[in-house]
């Protein structure tokens, strides 16, 4: 018996009459007449025919001519996505001399018996640059008075941080470092008390900024012994890549301030100024990005045959070629010419020394020469004198979803670099997506070949926006009369594979990152109508609580049942991996008490579900609405679990 052949297209005559009769009834309401009778559904039922014979053909290709069909149209796999992460480098002692740590250091994730480490490197030289202290102004944000306390700090008389009196909004102490020190980590070790009444030590209202030539840009705070100047201690601020020396009242220095800001609703003022009895500034550390991948260098690919449309293959594969600039070089030891990467060798002349690589497979492919009507031979792209080496002096392999790890599993140093203590990650990494499948590809060589680069309807859009970033978890696309907008305005909106434990996302992780939107934009501009405005931003977020009341079943831990509850809650009410299908909440979905009930029910070790009540919650504040039992959502909008709350009781 012979195997069974799939369809790669299961639509007949029938199938493409009554689909091509729902869109007349969609796009041309005014066409009533629907019978056989009619010379247009005698046009439909002629098309509906042939194309039910190339159907037919179609179908009767094997898989393997259908892939080789795709490699003739120039269809290439998405190769992987490596993911993003800082990292931070602690020194083993405050830095005293400048120290480089070279693009290319390596750090990874602890190696376990189920799991092999997942490495990451550096993308650029990271340079700790050593500080001290220079000056130390205070400044009143009322009187725009900056008083100099040099002086004070020299001799070791104490001063007030800001005003002589309550500290207000605008009030900040300024530090002059006597260096700018781009990325790196300064702890400022402070000596320094409130007399009466201070503010809470765990969400003080004061903010750290930078100056970056363009005005004040704010920190991260790593670490603050102090409680917001409560008590003697040190803080840890992260400076940005772009501090800069300025001069202020004629003094010249790498400056940092502590704003006095509003306190959050509840919280304590300042009632008076905290009074710094010593002050020393040191640099501990550095961060730098770094991303999932292994930086391979000097990969000899072999020797060229002096022929056209050479391939070579790289040692390790994919290739990622848009994480870390990809170096090849041709010729022998001590003579070597660097070639051009380009997309495609349309616009390649034949002295053009360019090349292609397949990031998915690692090849990397000279161009080729093709005869032409009158005989001759047309090279697209030079070809490489025979006999000599093709080598990749630089390039980066890996990416892929095991790049997503959370906050400081990177631990270990796989590079040796002197004074430099431990590596960690202070934020998860963002951003790995798997390279494509061929079933994947399958699907979306039809899409590709329809859209032909130019972005027309609603799914033209969303193709090539996930085209351009493939990143990213979801795409739609709202029509101008959709939004009720005057004008051709497209909106796209856009949600990123944001990465979640245990079900629960992140709000701020449902930001997409500037350099995705920056090739969305960029993508969608080349494609776009003459005349279409495109807005690409993230869809608005309807914020969901539930509280769940359940019985457990006999024997069972009410504990363990709470916690997996939670998890089929967040993982059900979830915008990327979420929804009925697990393919993401569906945009405009309600949210139903009645669905939630069917979820939580086939929870292990649940009985029954007594109670769900649903609130609608604010994704940022969590403030509740009222409770009930469905909430609604705009039609372009998501959903976003916001602290569900389950009680379980042991059965009686």
């Amino acid at each position: 018996m012979a195997l069974p052949a799939p369809d790669l297209d299961d639509r007949r005559f029938q199938d493409l009459v009554d689909d091509a009769k729902r869109l007349v009834m969609q796009r041309c309401p005014e066409w009533t007449d629907h019978n056989v009778s009619d010379p247009g559904v005698t046009l439909i039922e002629t098309f509906a025919f042939m194309t039910d014979q190339l159907l037919y053909r179609l179908n009767r290709v094997p898989d393997r001519l259908y892939v080789k069909f795709l490699d003739l149209v120039g269809m290439k796999r998405f190769p992987p996505t490596a993911a993003r992460v800082p990292l931070t480098f602690w020194l083993s002692a405050p830095a005293t001399a400048p120290l480089l740590v070279p693009a290319g250091t390596s750090a990874a994730t602890l190696r376990t018996d189920a799991d092999r480490a997942v490495v990451f490197s550096t993308v650029e030289d990271l340079h700790v640059v050593p500080c001290g202290l220079e000056h130390v102004m205070t400044l009143s944000g009322a009187e725009d008075e900056r008083v100099p306390r040099d002086e004070p700090l020299r001799l070791g008389i104490p001063f007030p941080a800001f005003s002589d009196t309550a500290p207000r909004p605008g009030d900040a102490m300024l530090v002059g470092l006597d260096d700018a020190a781009p990325r790196c980590l300064v702890a400022l070790e402070l000596d320094c008390h409130i007399h009466g009444i201070g503010v809470d030590p765990d969400r003080p209202p004061l903010l750290w900024e930078a100056w970056t030539g363009d005005g004040w840009t704010r920190c991260e705070v790593r670490r603050d012994e102090t409680g917001g100047l409560n008590r003697p201690g040190a803080i840890v601020v992260q400076l940005p890549a772009d501090h800069q020396t300025s001069i202020i009242d004629g003094c010249r220095a790498g400056w940092l301030r502590a704003r006095v800001v509003e306190p959050q609703a509840g919280l304590p003022r300042y009632s008076s100024s905290p009074i710094v009895e010593g002050l020393d500034v040191a640099v501990i550390g550095a961060t730098t990005e770094a991303v999932h991948a292994e930086i391979v260098e000097n990969d000899v690919l072999g020797t060229s045959e002096g022929v056209a449309h050479q391939r070579f293959r790289a040692t390790r594969t994919p290739v990622l070629t848009g994480t870390v600039e990809c170096v090849l070089e041709v010729g022998s030891d001590g003579d070597w010419e660097r070639w051009t990467r380009v997309d495609s060798f349309a616009d390649s002349g034949p002295d053009d020394r360019h090349y292609v690589v397949d990031g998915a497979d690692g090849t990397v492919q000279f161009g080729p020469a093709v005869r032409l009507p009158d005989g001759t031979m047309r090279h697209y792209g030079a070809v490489p004198a025979r006999n000599a080496t093709i080598r990749l002096k630089r390039y980066a392999s890996g990416g892929g979803s095991r790049g997503n790890v959370g906050v400081g599993a990177i631990r270990t140093l796989r590079s040796s670099i002197p004074f430099v203590a431990q590596v960690e990650n202070t934020q998860p990494a963002k951003g790995g997506v798997d390279g494509e499948t061929m079933q994947e590809i399958r699907q979306r060589a039809p899409l590709s070949l329809r859209t032909r680069d130019r972005a027309v309807t609603a799914e033209d859009f969303e193709f090539l926006t996930r085209e351009a970033a493939p990143e990213i978890a979801r795409a739609r696309c709202v029509s101008a009369t959709e939004q009720d907008a005057a004008g051709a305005v497209v909106k796209v909106l856009v949600v990123p594979a944001a990465e979640s434990e245990r079900g629960r996302l992140r709000f701020e992780d449902l930001v997409p990152a500037p350099a995705a939107l920056a090739r969305i934009a960029a993508r969608l501009e080349e494609t776009r109508l003459i005349g279409t405005r495109v807005h690409i931003e993230p869809p608005r977020y309807r914020g969901v609580t539930a509280v769940v009341r359940m019985t457990a079943s006999p024997g069972s831990d009410t504990s363990r049942v709470g916690d997996d509850a939670l998890e089929a809650l967040y993982g059900y009410l979830n915008p990327v991996a979420g929804g009925p299908d697990g393919t993401g909440w569906p945009f405009g979905r309600p949210v139903q008490s009645g669905d939630l009930y069917a979820v939580l029910q086939s929870v292990p070790g649940v009985e029954l579900v007594e109670e769900v009540v649903l609130f609608g919650a604010h994704p940022v504040t969590g403030e509740r609405g009222p409770a009930t039992d469905r909430v609604h959502l705009d039609p372009h909008s998501l959903v976003f679990s916001y602290e569900h709350q389950v009680r379980v009781e042991e059965s009686r």
